[in-house]
C-alpha cells in the first residue's frame, strides 16, 4: 500500500486528461453518438438532450446529456473486463444500468462489465488493502475518501468529468467528493443526515429552536434531540462556525485534529446546549418509535414511517431550526453523509476513458432518479432532486435543505465518540447548570485538548 503523494496525483491526473485528450482525437473527425442517456423504464427527459440552451454541444462529461456526448460509436475504445462493487441492494440493479449502458453505446461494448455485491465500508477497506486487486469502479462513503486517496486507490477526475460533478450535485455532495482543488469520486447521493419532524398541529415554527420548545412547553409534549451522541451534538457546534475535523494517513492512523471549540463560537454552542436541556419539554433522544408524546425530533430518514405513524394528518418535516444565544441568531448545522463512486487509477488509457463515461452514466441524472425509485437512495444530482418524484418526498426535501447547511462527515477516533457522550452526559445532568462563562470555557478547553490527544 502506498501513500497517494503529490507526484502521484500529477502524474494520474495527467494520465486521466490524456485519456479524455485521446478519446477527443478519436472523435473529432467522427460521427456523434445519439446522446441517450437510457435508464431502464424510465421516461426520457431533459438529461436527453446532447445541445445546451445555446444549441451548442456541451462536449465530453461535461453535459448533462448522454454518457457518450461527442463520442464516436465507430471509435476503437478498446476491450477487457471492468469490475464493479457496489452495496447489495442495488446490485441487481447496477447490472441492468451497466447493459442498457453498453446497448446504447457500443463503442463500450467490448468490455465484460461484472457487477459484485460488496458494501461501502468493506469496499474501502478492502480497496486500501489491496488496491491492485481491487474494483475498477466502487462505491464507498465520504469519510473514507481521505483514506483511499492516500492509498492510491482513487484517481483524480479530471476536465470535464470534474466540471460535470461540481455543476450537476449539490454543493455537499461535490464538497464530500473533493480534496482541496481536485476531484476524486463521483457522488451517487445526499441521503445521510438528520433534520426535523413535527407535529404541525403543536408547532407553529419549526424555523426557531426557540418558538419549537415553547411549543412544546405549552401543550405539554416533548422535543427530542440526542444532545449526548457526537452525531447530533454537532448541529450546535458546528452551527456556531466551530471546526472539528481529523487528519488520517492512509493505514488510518491520526495525525491532526483541527478543533477550535474553545472559543467564543463553542461557548455559544454549549450554552445553548445547557438552555434546552434546561428545558421541561427537553428529552434527549433520536428515535421516533421510542419516542413518548413528541411534537417535534431531530432524526434521518430511516423514521420516516414511524414519524408518519406518531403524527399522522400532522405529520411534517424539515431542516433544522436556527438558534439565538448572546444576540446572534445560527443555523443548526451537523453531519452530511453522501455514498460516492470512485474510479481506480488506470494504466491502460483506453479503460480509463470507459471507466470514467461508466462512472458518470451511473452517477447522472437519469440512473440517479430509477436508482431512488428502485431502492429509494436520494438523489445528490440537482436536477433529480428538483423531479416531481423526489420534490413530493418531503423528508428528503427537507433533508437536502440541511446538508446543504451541513458538514460532511470525516474519519473520527472511536474516543471522540466517547468523549462527546461524556460532554452530552454531563449537560443532560446539570454538571454545568451553574458554571460561568470562565469555567464553561475551561470545559471546552479540555475537550479540545481531548480531542488533539487522540491525534498524536
Amino acid at each position: 500500500m502506498k501513500k497517494m503523494t503529490e507526484k502521484r496525483i500529477k502524474f494520474w491526473l495527467l494520465a486521466a486528461l490524456t485519456a479524455v485528450s485521446a478519446a477527443w482525437l478519436l472523435t473529432g473527425c467522427g460521427k456523434r453518438g445519439d446522446g441517450g442517456n437510457r435508464a431502464s423504464g424510465q421516461e426520457s427527459g431533459a438529461g436527453d438532450s446532447d445541445m445546451n440552451g445555446n444549441g451548442e454541444n456541451p462536449g465530453g462529461a461535461g453535459g448533462s446529456g448522454g454518457a457518450d456526448a461527442g463520442q464516436d460509436q465507430d471509435a476503437d475504445y478498446g476491450t477487457g473486463r471492468i469490475t464493479v462493487w457496489v452495496a447489495e441492494n442495488v446490485s441487481a440493479f447496477t447490472q441492468q444500468q451497466i447493459a442498457a449502458f453498453q446497448e446504447d453505446h457500443p463503442q463500450f461494448a467490448g468490455y465484460t462489465v461484472s457487477v459484485e455485491p460488496v458494501g461501502e465500508s468493506d469496499a474501502a477497506n478492502n480497496m486500501i488493502t489491496d488496491v491492485e486487486g481491487g474494483a475498477d469502479l466502487y462505491g464507498f462513503a465520504q469519510d473514507q475518501l481521505a483514506r483511499l486517496v492516500s492509498a492510491g486507490a482513487l484517481m483524480p477526475i479530471p476536465g470535464d468529468y470534474a466540471l460535470f460533478i461540481r455543476e450537476q450535485n449539490d454543493a455537499g455532495a461535490s464538497a464530500a467528493a473533493s480534496m482541496g482543488d481536485l476531484v476524486f469520486a463521483f457522488p451517487l447521493t445526499s441521503d445521510n443526515g438528520y433534520f426535523l419532524f413535527y407535529d404541525s398541529s403543536v408547532i407553529s415554527d419549526p424555523t426557531s429552536l426557540e418558538a419549537i420548545v415553547q411549543d412544546c412547553e405549552r401543550s405539554g409534549k416533548g422535543f427530542y434531540m440526542e444532545i449526548n451522541s457526537g452525531w447530533y451534538q454537532t448541529a450546535f457546534f458546528f452551527g456556531t462556525g466551530c471546526t472539528l475535523t481529523y487528519e488520517a494517513d492512509d493505514t488510518g492512523k491520526f495525525t491532526g485534529c483541527n478543533v477550535d471549540y474553545a472559543s467564543e463560537k463553542g461557548l455559544a454552542a454549549l450554552k445553548t446546549l445547557i438552555a434546552l436541556h434546561k428545558s421541561p419539554a427537553f428529552y434527549n433522544g433520536s428515535s421516533v418509535s421510542k419516542a413518548a408524546n413528541a411534537a417535534a425530533i431531530a432524526a434521518g430518514t430511516w423514521d420516516i414511517q414511524d414519524a408518519k405513524k406518531a403524527f399522522g394528518e400532522n405529520y411534517a418535516c424539515t431542516m433544522l431550526p436556527t438558534f439565538t444565544t448572546g444576540g446572534k441568531t445560527y443555523q443548526m448545522s451537523g453531519f452530511g453523509g453522501f455514498k460516492l463512486l470512485g474510479v481506480k487509477p488506470q494504466t491502460d488509457v483506453k479503460k480509463m476513458q470507459a471507466c470514467l463515461e461508466l462512472a458518470r452514466y451511473l452517477s447522472g441524472e437519469e440512473v440517479q432518479l430509477a436508482r431512488y425509485r428502485a431502492a429509494g437512495w436520494g438523489p445528490s444530482n440537482l436536477a433529480t432532486q428538483q423531479s416531481e418524484e423526489v420534490r413530493a418526498d418531503e423528508a428528503l426535501s427537507a433533508l437536502a435543505d440541511q446538508l446543504a447547511v451541513s458538514v460532511p462527515q470525516g474519519q473520527y477516533p472511536n474516543e471522540y465518540w466517547t468523549l462527546a457522550t461524556s460532554l452530552g452526559d454531563s449537560i443532560i445532568s446539570g454538571a454545568y447548570d451553574e458554571y460561568t462563562d470562565e469555567q464553561l470555557m475551561g470545559v471546552l478547553q479540555d475537550f479540545q485538548e481531548a480531542c488533539i490527544s487522540y491525534a498524536r
